[in-house]
């Protein structure tokens, strides 16, 4: 596991990245920061009351030298998001409104993204999953070409690295939805030095059973194939297919993956959340995220058991989809 963060902190050291966390006044986000900022791998932005974040972290023996601290009551370019917002929302918020809102530290944080005054956001220590996605949906929105975002496991045991997806947004993707989230696992892949072999997954392997949700697979295929004819991708296939080479030879030889995938994207969210906890719990594997990954800049959300290694970890996972995008 250290040297999977150990290559994300070469990547992204020196380049003066900027990561915003709303929840200032937390204390493993604090301790996290304060790491972050001591080790100069990039510039943390705590939101909060300037007054008491700095006596939370006096209190907690963290030093606050080298990030940035911005309270929404009191931020002098308040005006400048107010207009952004309004006219990013087209009609949905008055000028009014947008003020109110803004004082929301996630709406606040996640404009400061939109407005290049910062380089992502990393959120969720203290708030719930919607109340961190919906800011950057409404906000942020998706890349170009795609319609919705998705979260991904980094799944780790030793020098095993694999990537799973989606485990944490889509309940029920169609054929478009894992074409998107194929192509988009395989950049994120890439981000962390995994080659990417993707496998769409389901209970068949090349058409050994058929049903809408093996024929929804295999049609995914075929977009995923369009939209990056790079891209080393091939299903359906039963998991043992995509990973067991003596497996693929007997159900798929021709396949262009022979057992040797490295991104499994599941066809719901049940299979991939299952999935993956299942590796993490039976497997010993170390699962990473999840990372969410589709929008136009980086926004992730941590669970609130975390802990601050975890904010710290996280924040550098951000950092190198800011670098990357």
């Amino acid at each position: 596991m250290s040297d999977l963060f150990e290559s994300l902190k070469v990547k992204i050291n020196g380049n003066n990245l900027r990561i915003v966390f709303p929840e200032g006044l937390d204390e493993r986000i604090l301790t996290a920061a304060g790491r972050l900022a001591e080790d100069g791998l990039l510039v943390p932005i705590l939101i909060g009351n300037i007054e008491q974040v700095q006596e939370k972290a006096n209190s907690l023996g963290v030093s606050l030298e080298g990030a940035e601290i911005y309270d929404p009551n009191n931020y002098l370019m308040m005006d400048e998001l107010v207009a952004s917002f309004v006219e990013r929302r087209k009609g949905k918020a008055t000028e009014e409104e947008a003020r109110r809102i803004l004082l929301d530290e996630n709406y606040f944080g996640t404009m400061l993204v939109h407005t290049n005054k910062a380089n992502g956001l990393v959120s969720g220590a203290a708030h719930s999953t919607a109340d961190t996605v919906r800011p950057a949906l409404q906000i942020i929105k998706t890349k170009e070409g795609v319609r919705k975002t998705s979260g991904v496991f980094i799944m780790v045991r030793e020098d095993e690295k694999y990537v799973f997806a989606d485990c944490a947004i889509n309940i029920a993707p169609n054929s478009t939805d894992l074409a998107e989230i194929a192509v988009e696992s395989a950049r994120t892949a890439q981000m962390f030095d995994i080659e990417p072999r993707v496998a769409m997954l389901s209970f068949s392997t090349k058409g050994s059973a058929k049903s809408p949700e093996t024929e929804r697979v295999t049609q995914a295929v075929e977009e995923a194939r369009k939209m990056d004819p790079m891209l080393i991708l091939d299903g359906e296939f039963q998991f043992d297919a995509a990973f067991v080479p003596s497996v693929a030879e007997k159900k798929a030889p021709g396949a262009l993956i022979q057992g040797d995938a490295n991104v499994f994207v599941f066809p719901s969210l049940e299979a991939g959340n299952i999935g993956y906890k299942i590796a993490q719990r039976l497997g010993n594997f170390e699962a990473v995220g999840p990372i969410l990954q589709g929008l136009k800049r980086p926004v992730n959300d941590l669970s609130r058991g975390c802990n601050a290694e975890d904010v710290y970890k996280l924040a550098l996972i951000t950092a190198a989809q800011a670098l990357q995008q």
